[in-house]
Protein backbone atom coordinates (compact mmCIF):
# COMPACT_ATOMS: atom_id res chain seq x y z
CA UNK A 1 0.00 0.00 0.00
CA UNK A 2 1.26 3.47 -0.87
CA UNK A 3 2.42 5.48 2.19
CA UNK A 4 -0.40 7.69 3.43
CA UNK A 5 -3.01 5.59 1.65
CA UNK A 6 -4.37 3.69 4.63
CA UNK A 7 -7.97 2.50 4.28
CA UNK A 8 -10.83 4.56 5.64
CA UNK A 9 -13.26 3.33 8.26
CA UNK A 10 -15.02 1.15 5.69
CA UNK A 11 -11.86 -0.64 4.63
CA UNK A 12 -11.37 1.29 1.38
CA UNK A 13 -8.21 3.02 0.24
CA UNK A 14 -9.07 6.71 0.49
CA UNK A 15 -6.73 7.52 -2.41
CA UNK A 16 -8.29 7.26 -5.86
CA UNK A 17 -5.33 8.70 -7.72
CA UNK A 18 -2.23 6.68 -6.78
CA UNK A 19 0.47 8.35 -8.87
CA UNK A 20 2.06 5.09 -10.08
CA UNK A 21 0.90 5.35 -13.70
CA UNK A 22 -1.26 2.20 -13.58
CA UNK A 23 -4.70 2.76 -15.21
CA UNK A 24 -7.68 1.67 -13.10
CA UNK A 25 -11.36 2.46 -12.46
CA UNK A 26 -10.95 3.88 -8.97
CA UNK A 27 -12.89 7.03 -9.89
CA UNK A 28 -16.04 4.98 -9.29
CA UNK A 29 -15.04 4.70 -5.61
CA UNK A 30 -15.12 8.44 -4.96
CA UNK A 31 -17.52 9.30 -2.11
CA UNK A 32 -20.34 11.78 -2.80
CA UNK A 33 -19.10 15.37 -3.26
CA UNK A 34 -19.52 18.10 -0.64
CA UNK A 35 -23.08 19.47 -0.77
CA UNK A 36 -21.81 22.82 -2.12
CA UNK A 37 -19.93 21.13 -5.00
CA UNK A 38 -22.80 19.26 -6.63
CA UNK A 39 -23.57 20.00 -10.26
CA UNK A 40 -26.68 19.54 -12.35
CA UNK A 41 -27.00 19.29 -16.15
CA UNK A 42 -29.29 21.75 -17.87
CA UNK A 43 -32.89 20.67 -18.26
CA UNK A 44 -34.61 21.23 -21.63
CA UNK A 45 -36.26 24.64 -21.69
CA UNK A 46 -34.73 25.72 -18.40
CA UNK A 47 -31.02 26.58 -18.84
CA UNK A 48 -30.97 28.30 -15.46
CA UNK A 49 -30.94 24.80 -13.93
CA UNK A 50 -27.43 24.36 -15.30
CA UNK A 51 -26.13 26.28 -12.30
CA UNK A 52 -24.60 24.24 -9.55
CA UNK A 53 -26.87 22.37 -7.20
CA UNK A 54 -24.40 23.73 -4.66
CA UNK A 55 -25.98 27.18 -5.08
CA UNK A 56 -29.26 25.74 -3.78
CA UNK A 57 -27.48 23.93 -0.97
CA UNK A 58 -25.57 27.04 0.08
CA UNK A 59 -28.72 29.14 -0.10
CA UNK A 60 -30.68 26.77 2.12
CA UNK A 61 -27.84 26.42 4.64
CA UNK A 62 -26.84 30.10 4.86
CA UNK A 63 -27.21 31.74 8.27
CA UNK A 64 -27.27 35.54 8.31
CA UNK A 65 -26.45 37.74 11.30
CA UNK A 66 -29.30 39.74 12.78
CA UNK A 67 -27.82 43.05 11.65
CA UNK A 68 -27.56 41.72 8.08
CA UNK A 69 -31.16 40.51 8.22
CA UNK A 70 -32.26 44.01 9.29
CA UNK A 71 -30.29 45.64 6.46
CA UNK A 72 -31.84 43.28 3.90
CA UNK A 73 -35.34 44.13 5.11
CA UNK A 74 -34.56 47.84 4.99
CA UNK A 75 -33.41 47.50 1.38
CA UNK A 76 -36.56 45.51 0.53
CA UNK A 77 -38.88 48.13 1.99
CA UNK A 78 -37.01 51.08 0.50
CA UNK A 79 -36.60 49.39 -2.90
CA UNK A 80 -32.92 50.24 -2.79
CA UNK A 81 -29.82 48.21 -3.74
CA UNK A 82 -28.06 46.43 -0.90
CA UNK A 83 -24.28 46.99 -0.88
CA UNK A 84 -22.64 44.13 1.02
CA UNK A 85 -18.99 44.36 2.07
CA UNK A 86 -16.80 41.75 3.71
CA UNK A 87 -13.69 39.66 3.26
CA UNK A 88 -13.51 37.05 0.48
CA UNK A 89 -15.36 33.89 1.47
CA UNK A 90 -17.51 35.61 4.11
CA UNK A 91 -20.79 34.75 2.36
CA UNK A 92 -21.58 38.00 0.55
CA UNK A 93 -22.67 36.33 -2.70
CA UNK A 94 -24.48 33.52 -0.90
CA UNK A 95 -26.69 36.10 0.79
CA UNK A 96 -28.32 36.87 -2.58
CA UNK A 97 -29.09 33.18 -3.15
CA UNK A 98 -30.44 32.89 0.38
CA UNK A 99 -32.83 35.81 -0.20
CA UNK A 100 -34.09 34.30 -3.46
CA UNK A 101 -34.46 30.86 -1.84
CA UNK A 102 -36.33 32.06 1.24
CA UNK A 103 -38.67 34.41 -0.65
CA UNK A 104 -39.21 31.96 -3.54
CA UNK A 105 -38.13 34.42 -6.20
CA UNK A 106 -36.63 31.98 -8.68
CA UNK A 107 -33.06 31.73 -10.01
CA UNK A 108 -30.67 34.55 -9.13
CA UNK A 109 -29.55 36.73 -12.02
CA UNK A 110 -25.76 36.75 -11.74
CA UNK A 111 -23.57 39.56 -13.08
CA UNK A 112 -19.85 39.10 -12.27
CA UNK A 113 -17.85 42.30 -12.60
CA UNK A 114 -14.28 42.76 -13.83
CA UNK A 115 -12.15 45.75 -14.79
CA UNK A 116 -13.50 45.49 -18.36
CA UNK A 117 -17.19 45.31 -17.46
CA UNK A 118 -19.44 48.04 -18.88
CA UNK A 119 -22.99 49.06 -18.09
CA UNK A 120 -24.11 48.00 -21.56
CA UNK A 121 -22.97 44.42 -20.91
CA UNK A 122 -25.29 44.25 -17.95
CA UNK A 123 -28.21 45.76 -19.87
CA UNK A 124 -28.20 44.05 -23.26
CA UNK A 125 -26.13 42.79 -26.18
CA UNK A 126 -26.93 43.37 -29.86
CA UNK A 127 -25.20 41.05 -32.31
CA UNK A 128 -25.19 43.37 -35.32
CA UNK A 129 -22.51 41.37 -37.14
CA UNK A 130 -24.48 38.14 -36.81
CA UNK A 131 -27.59 39.82 -38.22
CA UNK A 132 -25.69 41.27 -41.18
CA UNK A 133 -24.15 37.85 -41.85
CA UNK A 134 -27.55 36.11 -41.89
CA UNK A 135 -28.96 38.84 -44.13
CA UNK A 136 -26.13 38.21 -46.59
CA UNK A 137 -26.75 34.46 -46.51
CA UNK A 138 -30.47 34.90 -47.15
CA UNK A 139 -29.90 37.17 -50.12
CA UNK A 140 -27.37 34.81 -51.66
CA UNK A 141 -29.51 31.70 -51.13
CA UNK A 142 -31.03 29.96 -54.22
CA UNK A 143 -34.29 31.60 -55.21
CA UNK A 144 -33.45 34.88 -53.51
CA UNK A 145 -32.92 36.65 -56.87
CA UNK A 146 -33.83 36.19 -60.52
CA UNK A 147 -37.30 37.67 -60.32
CA UNK A 148 -38.13 36.11 -57.00
CA UNK A 149 -39.00 38.27 -53.99
CA UNK A 150 -35.73 39.25 -52.20
CA UNK A 151 -35.26 37.50 -48.88
CA UNK A 152 -36.11 39.76 -45.94
CA UNK A 153 -33.82 40.97 -43.19
CA UNK A 154 -34.01 38.59 -40.19
CA UNK A 155 -35.99 39.63 -37.14
CA UNK A 156 -33.83 41.91 -35.00
CA UNK A 157 -35.18 40.33 -31.81
CA UNK A 158 -33.18 37.18 -32.53
CA UNK A 159 -29.99 39.21 -32.14
CA UNK A 160 -30.83 41.12 -28.95
CA UNK A 161 -30.24 39.47 -25.59
CA UNK A 162 -30.89 41.22 -22.30
CA UNK A 163 -28.11 40.98 -19.74
CA UNK A 164 -28.64 40.20 -16.05
CA UNK A 165 -29.42 43.82 -15.15
CA UNK A 166 -31.65 44.26 -18.18
CA UNK A 167 -33.56 41.07 -17.35
CA UNK A 168 -33.99 42.14 -13.73
CA UNK A 169 -35.66 45.36 -14.91
CA UNK A 170 -38.34 43.61 -16.97
CA UNK A 171 -41.87 44.27 -15.69
CA UNK A 172 -43.05 41.46 -13.39
CA UNK A 173 -45.42 40.88 -10.50
CA UNK A 174 -42.64 39.57 -8.28
CA UNK A 175 -39.11 41.00 -8.24
CA UNK A 176 -36.06 39.07 -9.43
CA UNK A 177 -32.91 38.90 -7.34
CA UNK A 178 -29.88 40.38 -9.12
CA UNK A 179 -26.38 39.73 -7.81
CA UNK A 180 -23.77 42.26 -9.00
CA UNK A 181 -20.66 40.51 -7.78
CA UNK A 182 -17.44 42.29 -6.76
CA UNK A 183 -18.25 45.77 -8.01
CA UNK A 184 -15.01 47.03 -6.48
CA UNK A 185 -13.15 45.30 -9.34
CA UNK A 186 -14.88 47.49 -11.92
CA UNK A 187 -13.65 50.40 -13.95
CA UNK A 188 -13.89 53.63 -11.96
CA UNK A 189 -16.89 54.82 -14.00
CA UNK A 190 -19.22 51.81 -13.62
CA UNK A 191 -20.71 52.72 -10.20
CA UNK A 192 -21.64 56.17 -11.53
CA UNK A 193 -22.99 54.63 -14.75
CA UNK A 194 -25.29 52.42 -12.66
CA UNK A 195 -26.80 55.38 -10.81
CA UNK A 196 -29.36 56.50 -13.37
CA UNK A 197 -30.53 53.01 -14.33
CA UNK A 198 -31.01 51.92 -10.72
CA UNK A 199 -32.65 55.22 -9.79
CA UNK A 200 -35.08 55.28 -12.73
CA UNK A 201 -35.65 51.52 -13.03
CA UNK A 202 -35.58 51.67 -16.82
CA UNK A 203 -33.36 51.93 -19.88
CA UNK A 204 -33.73 52.23 -23.65
CA UNK A 205 -32.44 49.96 -26.39
CA UNK A 206 -31.68 52.39 -29.25
CA UNK A 207 -31.58 49.63 -31.90
CA UNK A 208 -35.23 48.84 -31.10
CA UNK A 209 -36.39 52.39 -30.39
CA UNK A 210 -35.64 53.52 -33.96
CA UNK A 211 -37.59 50.72 -35.66
CA UNK A 212 -40.67 51.77 -37.72
CA UNK A 213 -44.03 52.13 -35.99
CA UNK A 214 -45.29 48.78 -37.27
CA UNK A 215 -42.48 47.08 -35.32
CA UNK A 216 -43.09 48.70 -31.95
CA UNK A 217 -43.14 45.28 -30.24
CA UNK A 218 -40.10 43.03 -30.52
CA UNK A 219 -39.52 39.72 -28.78
CA UNK A 220 -35.95 39.42 -27.48
CA UNK A 221 -33.95 36.86 -25.52
CA UNK A 222 -33.27 37.33 -21.83
CA UNK A 223 -30.54 36.14 -19.46
CA UNK A 224 -31.14 32.42 -19.10
CA UNK A 225 -32.58 32.07 -22.63
CA UNK A 226 -36.10 33.14 -21.76
CA UNK A 227 -38.11 35.51 -23.98
CA UNK A 228 -39.61 38.93 -23.37
CA UNK A 229 -41.51 41.44 -25.49
CA UNK A 230 -40.05 44.96 -25.59
CA UNK A 231 -42.32 47.83 -26.62
CA UNK A 232 -40.84 50.82 -28.41
CA UNK A 233 -37.35 49.92 -27.31
CA UNK A 234 -37.98 50.69 -23.62
CA UNK A 235 -37.45 48.32 -20.68
CA UNK A 236 -39.14 49.58 -17.53
CA UNK A 237 -39.64 47.65 -14.30
CA UNK A 238 -43.01 47.50 -12.57
CA UNK A 239 -41.46 46.08 -9.38
CA UNK A 240 -37.94 47.13 -8.45
CA UNK A 241 -35.63 44.10 -8.39
CA UNK A 242 -33.79 42.98 -5.27
CA UNK A 243 -30.27 44.12 -6.11
CA UNK A 244 -27.39 42.72 -4.03
CA UNK A 245 -24.04 44.35 -4.80
CA UNK A 246 -20.94 42.81 -3.24
CA UNK A 247 -17.57 44.39 -2.54
CA UNK A 248 -14.38 43.10 -0.93
CA UNK A 249 -13.70 46.63 0.28
CA UNK A 250 -10.74 47.12 -2.05
CA UNK A 251 -11.83 50.63 -3.10
CA UNK A 252 -14.14 53.48 -2.19
CA UNK A 253 -17.33 54.21 -4.13
CA UNK A 254 -18.65 57.66 -5.08
CA UNK A 255 -20.81 59.32 -2.43
CA UNK A 256 -23.67 59.69 -4.92
CA UNK A 257 -23.64 55.92 -5.37
CA UNK A 258 -23.39 55.14 -1.65
CA UNK A 259 -26.33 57.33 -0.69
CA UNK A 260 -28.58 55.31 -2.99
CA UNK A 261 -27.63 52.01 -1.34
CA UNK A 262 -28.40 50.34 1.98
CA UNK A 263 -25.02 49.19 3.28
CA UNK A 264 -24.36 45.99 5.21
CA UNK A 265 -21.06 44.61 6.47
CA UNK A 266 -20.58 40.87 7.01
CA UNK A 267 -18.29 40.29 9.96
CA UNK A 268 -16.24 37.10 10.52
CA UNK A 269 -18.49 34.58 12.31
CA UNK A 270 -17.97 33.75 15.98
CA UNK A 271 -17.12 30.27 17.25
CA UNK A 272 -20.76 29.42 17.93
CA UNK A 273 -21.84 30.75 14.56
CA UNK A 274 -19.15 28.70 12.81
CA UNK A 275 -20.47 25.60 14.54
CA UNK A 276 -24.00 26.49 13.40
CA UNK A 277 -22.75 26.88 9.82
CA UNK A 278 -20.99 23.50 9.93
CA UNK A 279 -24.14 21.84 11.26
CA UNK A 280 -26.34 23.50 8.64
CA UNK A 281 -24.12 22.17 5.83
CA UNK A 282 -22.86 18.85 7.18
CA UNK A 283 -25.10 17.85 10.07
CA UNK A 284 -24.86 17.62 13.85
CA UNK A 285 -22.33 14.79 13.68
CA UNK A 286 -19.87 16.92 11.73
CA UNK A 287 -20.37 19.75 14.21
CA UNK A 288 -19.34 17.54 17.10
CA UNK A 289 -16.50 15.87 15.21
CA UNK A 290 -15.16 19.19 13.92
CA UNK A 291 -14.72 20.99 17.26
CA UNK A 292 -10.95 20.68 17.18
CA UNK A 293 -10.77 21.90 13.56
CA UNK A 294 -12.99 24.87 14.45
CA UNK A 295 -10.63 25.73 17.30
CA UNK A 296 -7.63 25.52 14.97
CA UNK A 297 -9.46 27.61 12.37
CA UNK A 298 -10.08 30.39 14.90
CA UNK A 299 -6.44 30.35 16.01
CA UNK A 300 -5.26 30.68 12.43
CA UNK A 301 -7.85 33.33 11.58
CA UNK A 302 -6.42 35.52 14.33
CA UNK A 303 -3.12 35.50 12.41
CA UNK A 304 -4.37 35.93 8.82
CA UNK A 305 -7.36 35.89 6.47
CA UNK A 306 -9.35 32.68 6.35
CA UNK A 307 -12.67 32.02 4.61
CA UNK A 308 -15.47 30.00 6.15
CA UNK A 309 -15.52 27.60 3.21
CA UNK A 310 -11.95 26.60 4.10
CA UNK A 311 -13.30 25.38 7.43
CA UNK A 312 -16.12 23.50 5.72
CA UNK A 313 -13.67 21.85 3.31
CA UNK A 314 -11.43 20.71 6.18
CA UNK A 315 -14.30 19.30 8.25
CA UNK A 316 -15.84 17.58 5.23
CA UNK A 317 -12.54 15.88 4.47
CA UNK A 318 -12.23 14.79 8.11
CA UNK A 319 -15.78 13.44 8.34
CA UNK A 320 -16.61 12.24 4.81
CA UNK A 321 -17.07 8.63 3.78
CA UNK A 322 -13.45 8.31 2.63
CA UNK A 323 -11.38 9.69 5.49
CA UNK A 324 -7.57 9.88 5.10
CA UNK A 325 -5.37 8.35 7.82
CA UNK A 326 -4.71 10.64 10.78
CA UNK A 327 -1.19 11.72 9.83
CA UNK A 328 -2.22 12.54 6.27
CA UNK A 329 -5.41 14.23 7.44
CA UNK A 330 -3.45 16.54 9.75
CA UNK A 331 -1.20 17.56 6.86
CA UNK A 332 -4.18 18.19 4.57
CA UNK A 333 -6.04 20.25 7.19
CA UNK A 334 -2.86 22.27 7.63
CA UNK A 335 -2.81 22.99 3.88
CA UNK A 336 -6.54 23.72 3.60
CA UNK A 337 -6.51 26.13 6.56
CA UNK A 338 -3.60 28.10 5.17
CA UNK A 339 -4.34 31.87 5.46
CA UNK A 340 -5.32 33.46 2.18
CA UNK A 341 -2.81 36.27 2.57
CA UNK A 342 0.13 33.82 2.77
CA UNK A 343 1.47 33.30 -0.74
CA UNK A 344 4.33 30.89 0.01
CA UNK A 345 3.39 27.34 -1.19
CA UNK A 346 2.51 24.84 1.52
Amino acid sequence: MTPGSAPDGQGRDWRVYRGDGTPHDGIADLPPPPPWRRFDPAEPGDPARARRLGDLERAASYRADEQVVDKVNAALQLRRPLLVTGKPGSGKSTLAYNIAYELRLGPVLYWPVSSRTTLEQGLYDYDAIGRVHETSLRRSAPGAGGGAEPAGVPDIGRYVRLGPLGTALLPAERPRVLLIDELDKSDIDLPNDLLNVLEEGRFAIPELARLPADQDEVEVMTAGDGRAVIRRGLVRCSTFPIVVITSNGEREFPLAFLRRCVRAAIEPPSRERLADIVEAHLGAGARAAGEEIIREFLDRRAQGDLATDQLLNAIFLATSGSRPPETTLAELVEAILRPLDVTRPA
